[in-house]
């Protein structure tokens, strides 16, 4: 059989890709062993961010007193939370299907092997390509001496298929995972540890964004030790017990390892484009659907601007420069607490900020922590890609009441 594309893999980089092509009227087949959408809308982005949605009300519910609402028999049915998390990935999944149908892409529900740069193999069948993308993704890191045994040692996978909460999780590793399922399981009940070896909590972050989770973390009294690492691992019938490198012992139901990703390992083949996780760049979801769409589509994206945003309450989001990565005196900072905004009172979301860096009128880097920090973080993307100065954003009108006025606030206050 013969096609104008080959696309294996179906996350976000290589629907994306086969949506676009199929839609230019081009004949596609799509190859994916396991479920389609990938690990984005299966075992990641998708039933993490509906776990989250409900950690969420049921954590508002339980501190909603002083608004005038009391529900003192407020309680969870774990059972149906993870039955929706399922129903919403399947509604997703089904319509991405749907359009497979509906644009006349052939889906192949099996392994792929790439012979050539025009020829894939799948099951007894051989398809020739005029193209071949390959989109197989990544999977959860393996740590030497804390490898998954998915009871005790468990990785997002499995957390996200838990049958029961557990009443105590230790949570290694502080990145985007750690922190959401850190949030997700604290407001739920459980007692979360989370380990960190970085000096300070999601190290990828600014610096001030780091210590406003930590203090966060610490009203919420999730326990976290950071500059520390685990030592050794003793595992029992029912629980763990961590050694750590700072002389102290902590235990557990069972360890969940958040400690990163790693490509799929794939033969290389010339003359095939490798896009998404599997490129071994940049980690994220909308990352690799502008990969695929500069690809198929040659529609360009700034590389350098690619939001970075950790969900939950409240929501935690950047782009381009940290501080601590410039040098002082080249940079201009301003920065204010969210509750300075009449919507955050209202709204009684109080915890957070938004800080804005600028060099030469022009804004080098943002960095919100605030309820709707993702949506207020794509209003300075846009400007920073366009060129937008400082002074032609004061000459925005921002509605009133919102947290989008936050950004006016903020650049009011430079010089």
């Amino acid at each position: 059989m013969e096609f104008d594309i080959g696309i294996i893999g179906s996350g976000p980089a290589g629907y994306t890709a086969a949506l676009s092509v199929a839609s230019a009227g081009h004949k596609v087949v799509l190859f994916e062993k396991d479920l389609i959408g990938g690990v984005c809308l299966n075992r990641g982005c998708i039933p993490t961010k509906t776990l989250l949605h409900v950690a969420e009300i049921y954590d508002l519910a339980n501190n909603s007193a002083d608004l005038g609402i009391f529900t003192d028999n407020c309680k969870i049915d774990f059972g149906k939370i993870y039955e929706r998390k399922r129903s919403v990935v399947d509604k997703l999944r089904n319509g991405l299907e749907r359009s497979f149908k509906n644009l006349g892409v052939t889906v192949i529900n099996d392994e792929a092997k790439i012979i050539d740069k025009n020829t894939i193999v799948a099951g007894n069948e051989k398809y020739i390509c005029k193209q071949i993308i390959a989109a197989v993704g990544s999977s959860p890191r393996i740590i030497k001496g804390m490898e998954y045994d998915h009871k005790l040692i468990l990785s997002s996978d499995d957390v996200l298929n838990f049958e029961r909460l557990p009443k105590s999780i230790i949570i290694v590793g502080s990145g985007a995972i750690g922190i959401e399922f850190s949030r997700i399981l604290s407001a739920l009940g459980v007692e979360v540890t989370v380990i960190e070896i970085a000096e300070n909590l999601l190290p990828i972050a600014d610096i001030e964004v780091s210590k406003r989770i930590e203090r966060i973390f610490k009203s919420k009294n999730i326990k976290f030790y950071t500059k520390t690492s685990v030592e050794k691992i003793d595992k029992y019938e029912d629980r763990v017990k961590v050694h750590l490198s700072n002389n102290q012992n902590t235990e557990a139901e069972c360890i969940l390892l958040a400690v990163g990703r790693v490509p799929n390992e794939i033969e290389k083949v010339d003359g095939v484009s490798y896009i998404g996780d599997v490129s071994g760049s940049v980690q994220l979801a909308h990352y690799a659907s502008k990969q695929a769409l500069l690809k198929v589509a040659g529609i360009p994206f700034d590389e350098t601007l690619v939001p970075s945003v950790v969900y939950g309450n409240p929501e935690i989001a950047w782009v381009g420069k940290r501080e601590q990565d410039l040098e002082n005196g080249t940079y201009q900072k301003s920065m204010i607490p969210i509750s300075a905004l009449a919507k955050s009172q209202c709204d009684n979301a109080l915890d957070g900020m938004i800080k804005i860096l600028v060099t030469e009128n022009k804004i080098i880097g943002a960095h919100i922590v605030s309820k709707e920090a993702s949506s207020l973080l794509q209003q300075i993307i846009i400007a920073m890609q366009f060129g937008i100065t400082v002074e032609e954003l004061k000459s925005v009108c921002f509605a009133h009441p919102t947290y989008s006025e936050g950004i006016l606030e903020c650049l009011m206050r430079l010089n």
